[in-house]
């Protein structure tokens, strides 16, 4: 296909601008002129690479509707001259909670918790469960690359990306990448795989002051603890699991020896040097978006995101950044301007050749070539199945972690249908779990994570900035809250709260997502498993003496990465009798066991749970074990995708 390929056609593989599933609605406005604009960028620009934004949610929007969009585009394709088909990506769909330009809010599809609970359960055999979600969905739409996973640590604590990360450890965020890109992945990409685009190398997190590189303020990362190799280890987890494809982040690097101080998309000495060089990397190296030319977000103009190439024209930026090592250019489309490089003779066609042939590959790859479309019917039945959502509840309870539970006995967990003083919650909120009364010694309260309100463009849909309560704020919730009260706290990023804590009979960290599931653990109806994925600090002063590249270590903490309180209190069941059938051998000459039900998730090729609906998981969890008799995969009765590993 390459041989066949013209200048401009090569070089329209290397642009990855944006579309929506917006104008996919039925009746929308626009419908028709976005479908023209999509032809024209697609037959006359070259275009075959979409990043999808948009929420696929309402009932003019179902994932029938998402998947007859895509195919439509894909139709379009087809009509070009050499019928190259569109690869769709998408940022993070399953969390509960959007974030203009970073996640979208589940919708339809299976609502899971935000990475940073994963981190909280620390559990990667339900990143496995949760990555076979994604998997399962994102191919029942269309949708062929992951922008995700977040291979960040969380060692700011005012970073506004921290509830993307799995936390602060490195040793847990990397084995949780691993997990995530293994499954999404498979043991070598193919037509039931997601590529993953794993971000944002060589690490967000150390940001100075805590800002984030989106904003000019924000713009440098600092490591004034000597720890860059430290961010460098989760993303070695991510290339050892085989990730295909790498994003650098806007940030520039202050002060590190030997390495240019510009954005990360145009340092030749990381992206070459460190990555392609020193890591091994041989797969896609895609810009985030938007570091080329400007733009208009949200209504407001948003200047070309090139720190360090401020003064630069467009053509500079995407001459250095080629020559750095990147293959395609995040959220731009300007195929003329790379072609003026290779025909002026400042690029070479050669060096285009190996970009487009890293892009072109993995369209192969992923079975895009040989099936563009997909079953448009099957994508309702697959999306937001019964199994998924069930599995993403079950994990938003696990994740809740309970920080203080004083008392003797313990406050929680409360006695469903207790009396209770609401602070935050409507009575239609704890219907079902406690009678609201105004008079009642207990009382549970709701609080967020505080942050500083910005009114400018892209900076006001996004939270940063301090982490304390104002004093005011501060004084009011003291006064309301005792050793009966619980306080429940989203904590999106790491608040100070020491005088909380100490106050507060209970104190109960939740990620975001449905109310009820964090009601279900504090009423005992099931165990928060969860424990911090990050430190707490203490005060203002000791979130701005620590070091940002350090993870941990803040002065005298109000509590530790791990910590959580005793459990004991909660009563957890016995795990379930399983019902099986005889053991079966698995792809790679193991043995395991297997439910046989019917089974209608949309993942099972038969009518039972067989070697075909399982070994792909079993192929690569249980064989990692150095006993090959020593894995069995545990099956909960009457579910046949609720998978545990036990010893």
């Amino acid at each position: 296909m390459l041989g066949r390929m013209d200048l401009p056609e090569m070089a329209g593989l290397l642009f990855h601008p944006s579309t929506s599933f917006r104008e996919a609605r039925r009746d929308a406005v626009g419908r028709r002129e976005a479908l023209e604009n999509l032809r024209y960028q697609i037959q006359e620009r070259h275009l075959s690479h979409f990043l999808v934004r948009g929420s696929v949610s309402g009932d003019d929007l179902t994932a029938k509707h998402a998947a007859e969009w895509l195919n439509a585009l894909q139709d379009i394709a087809a009509d070009s001259r050499l019928g190259i088909p569109l690869t769709f990506s998408s940022d993070p769909r399953h969390g509960p909670s959007g974030q203009v330009g970073i996640r979208n809010p589940s919708g339809h599809l299976s609502q899971w918790p935000e990475p940073i609970g994963f981190g909280a359960i620390g559990d990667p055999g339900l990143v496995i469960e949760h990555g076979r979600a994604v998997r399962a969905e994102y191919r029942a739409l269309g949708i062929h690359v992951a922008l995700h996973p977040q291979a960040d640590l969380a060692t700011e604590p005012r970073w506004m990306r921290t509830s993307g990360t799995f936390g602060q450890d490195p040793d847990l965020v990397s084995e949780l990448v691993r997990a995530y890109v293994t499954e999404m992945q498979g043991a070598r990409l193919g037509p039931d795989s997601v590529a993953c685009m794993v971000k944002h190398f060589p690490g967000g997190g150390p940001q100075e002051h805590g800002e984030d590189p989106h904003f000019d303020y924000g713009k440098n990362q600092i490591y004034p603890a000597g720890k860059f190799e430290v961010h460098l280890t989760p993303f070695r987890a991510a290339l050892e699991a085989g990730c295909s494809q790498v994003m650098p982040y806007y940030g520039r690097p202050v002060g590190l020896p030997g390495v240019e101080e510009v954005g990360f998309g145009f340092n030749r000495s990381v992206i070459t040097g460190i990555l392609r060089e020193k890591l091994g990397f041989d797969g896609v190296v895609c810009t985030d978006w938007g570091i080329i030319t400007d733009h208009v977000f949200l209504g407001d103009p948003m200047p070309a995101i090139a720190w360090g190439m401020e003064s630069a024209t467009p053509l500079t930026r995407l001459h250095i950044a080629i020559e750095a090592g990147v293959d395609q250019f995040g959220g731009e489309e300007c195929v003329d301007l790379l072609v003026k490089l290779v025909e002026d003779g400042a690029v070479s066609g050669e060096r285009i050749l190996e970009s487009a042939r890293r892009l072109l590959r993995i369209k192969f790859e992923l079975g895009i070539v040989d099936s563009p479309q997909v079953d448009t019917d099957r994508a309702d039945d697959v999306v937001g199945h019964t199994h998924f959502q069930e599995a993403g509840r079950r994990a938003h309870r696990r994740s809740v972690t309970v920080l203080t539970n004083r008392g003797r006995p313990p406050l929680l967990p409360l006695q469903s249908g207790c009396r209770v003083r609401s602070i935050g919650l409507s009575e239609e909120q704890l219907d079902g779990y406690a009678v609201v009364d105004l008079g009642a010694a207990i009382s549970i309260m709701m609080l967020e994570t505080p942050f500083d309100e910005r009114s400018v463009g892209f900076q006001r849909v996004h939270r940063a900035g301090r982490l304390a309560f104002a004093p005011e704020d501060l004084e009011e919730i003291l006064e309301r809250i005792n050793e009966l009260t619980v306080v429940l706290i989203l904590l999106d990023r790491p608040a100070v709260i020491p005088e909380i804590v100490e106050r507060a009979g209970a104190v109960v960290a939740h990620w975001g997502g449905p109310l009820d599931t964090v009601l279900d653990t504090i009423f005992g109806r099931a165990v928060p498993e969860g424990r911090l994925p990050f430190d707490l600090p203490r005060s203002a002063q000791a979130v701005s003496d620590h070091p940002p590249d350090l993870p941990g270590g803040s002065s005298d903490p109000v509590a530790r990465f791990g910590d959580s309180a005793n459990l004991d209190p909660w009563q957890p069941r016995p795990f379930p009798a399983l019902a099986i059938d005889p053991v079966i051998p698995l792809r790679d000459g193991l043995s395991g066991v297997a439910a046989a039900h019917p089974c209608d998730c949309g993942l099972c090729d038969n009518d039972e749970m067989s070697t075909a609906g399982f070994g792909r998981w079993a192929s690569r969890e249980v064989s990692a074990n150095s006993d090959p008799g020593s894995g069995l995969i545990g099956l909960h009765e009457g579910d046949a995708h609720d998978v545990d590993e036990r010893p």
